[in-house]
């Protein structure tokens, strides 16, 4: 297969595995293939979560992010089964290695998918064969169904990838995008969210084709590079390469920053880590990644170096956040000596399309509890005024 239409012409593969956990359980007990089956987070609670759920499942309009009450109640005989994550990374590892042993240009994404630049390895004339060959060896050899798109860039390939489940093969060309993409609605395209969709409305954008034709301007003044990066993709344009290291950096996200003089003032120093929760903020988002630890750097006049760190509960990405952690930790540790570098890090970072699968498993039940609270607590403050209400630290 050729790519047509891209200077540098690249063949990139996005494989994405279907019901990775269901299917990761169906593989390990086989008496749960061609059932309704789903992994929730607490089978007891029937307010537990699902996180996954088998096709079989998917057919009787059951569907991830349900209660299992709700699901019960529509296929009582639906099986629940609990997540096992040291189980679903085992084999997450495995796909991986089997994906290395065709080429060193794997980039993990998530724990169930992947980009492939199989450019130099025949990707442009053989694509489909060895999509084909992957796909296949992926299921005969670790018994996991996967879907794969074959595109020229990382964008249309993780968009094809989506269009037919389980076991797909589905190539997307560049001189399709207009036909196939600019159709949709603008919330299928990956990278816009309710929010962001809902601003686009506002200014006249409800499918991919009118953000692809929308004037730069217009786009950059409401969103930003990140709009502008959307409008490139709306029109089948997406530059970023395939880079293996990209897991590794991953890990975690940071910056520093050696100071002009020697900084001994707090709001000095404060508003170096107001220009440092940005920067780190920025990359957060260029990356589509948010942490649950932040730690700081201290570097002092006389070359000492101290690193203060925090586990917070809910993932960070948002700038004021970072910096109110950040700022809390230095003001807690600084003893005033004068400051040569300071620097923030956020790590422990996961994707952010994993966030709503680790809230399903272990939190819902507790966020949906505070939700409650928050609610009582707001309508008592309507009726009785601001602060009538304190909450207790037990």
């Amino acid at each position: 297969m050729t790519m047509v239409g891209e200077s540098h012409a690249r063949v990139i593969l996005h494989l994405d595995m279907n019901s990775f956990f269901a299917s990761v359980e169906q593989a390990h007990n086989p008496s749960l293939k061609g059932i309704a089956m789903a992994v929730a987070g607490n089978p007891k609670e029937r307010r537990g979560i699902l996180v996954t759920c088998s096709y079989e499942a998917r057919a009787l309009g059951i569907y991830t992010t349900m209660t299992i009450g709700e699901a019960k109640r529509l296929c009582p005989e639906l099986v629940i089964v609990p997540p096992d994550f040291e189980k679903y990374r085992t084999a997450s590892i495995a796909v991986f290695d089997l994906l290395r042993s065709y080429t060193d240009l794997v980039e993990p994404v998530s724990i169930d998918e992947a980009y492939i630049d199989i450019t130099s390895i025949g990707g442009l004339t053989h694509a489909v064969e060895i999509a084909t060959e992957m796909q296949q060896r992926i299921l005969r050899e670790l018994d996991l169904p996967c879907s794969i798109g074959i595109a020229p860039n990382k964008f249309l390939a993780k968009t094809a990838s989506d269009m037919k489940k389980p076991m797909g093969i589905t190539i997307l060309r560049k001189r399709e995008v207009e036909s196939i993409l600019w159709p949709l609605p603008v919330i299928e395209m990956h990278g816009v969210g309710k929010s962001t969709e809902k601003k686009m409305h506002t200014l006249g954008i409800y499918t991919i084709g009118d953000l692809a034709q929308k004037e730069e301007a217009t786009i950059k003044a409401t969103f930003g590079k990140y709009g502008l990066r959307l409008r490139n993709r709306a029109n089948g344009i997406d530059p970023r390469p395939v880079d293996p290291e990209a897991a590794d950096e991953r890990k975690s996200v940071g910056s520093s920053t050696t100071l002009p003089i020697d900084e001994t003032d707090l709001e000095g120093c404060l508003k170096v880590f107001k220009w440092l929760a940005a920067k780190v903020a920025d990359r957060l988002d260029k990356r589509q990644l948010a942490g649950t630890v932040v730690m700081i750097q201290i570097r002092t006049a006389d070359w000492r170096n101290q690193t203060r760190s925090r586990t917070v509960h809910n993932p960070l990405y948002e700038e004021q956040a970072i910096y109110k952690e950040a700022i809390d930790l230095f003001k807690r540790h600084w003893d005033g000596e004068p400051v040569r570098l300071l620097g923030i890090t956020v790590s422990n970072v996961v994707p952010m399309n994993e966030l709503n699968e680790q809230l399903s498993i272990y939190n819902f039940e507790k966020y949906a509890k505070e939700e409650t609270v928050n609610d009582l607590l707001s309508q008592i403050e309507r009726k009785f005024g601001p602060g009538a209400v304190k909450r207790g630290n037990g």
